[in-house]
């Protein structure tokens, strides 16, 4: 199976990965966005069940290169976080 190429904008939609994938996906992502020096990035989870919120809020709480988080305040609600990266990582 050949990787998937995603852009490194600051947005991360994972309504096409696996929740397998995050554990990998999430960091490498981070670290790729710090690369390109963007430091608030949005990672669109969805509403559903909660599940894949809470599996992203616990990567992000892990990653040493996450200075905060938090639900989207605009018309995303819960169905998004934003994060925003450390620039002295």
């Amino acid at each position: 199976m050949e990787p998937t190429e995603i852009p490194i904008d600051g947005i991360l939609d994972l309504h096409t990965f696996k929740p397998d994938d995050l554990g990998s996906l999430i960091p490498d992502y981070i670290d790729e966005c710090l690369k390109k020096e963007i430091y608030e990035i949005r990672i669109i989870h969805g509403k559903g069940t909660g599940n894949l919120r809470r599996s992203v809020h616990a990567l992000l709480d892990r990653n040493k290169n996450v200075q905060s988080y938090s639900l989207a305040n605009d018309r995303s609600g819960w169905g998004a976080t934003v994060a925003t990266l450390k620039k002295d990582s």
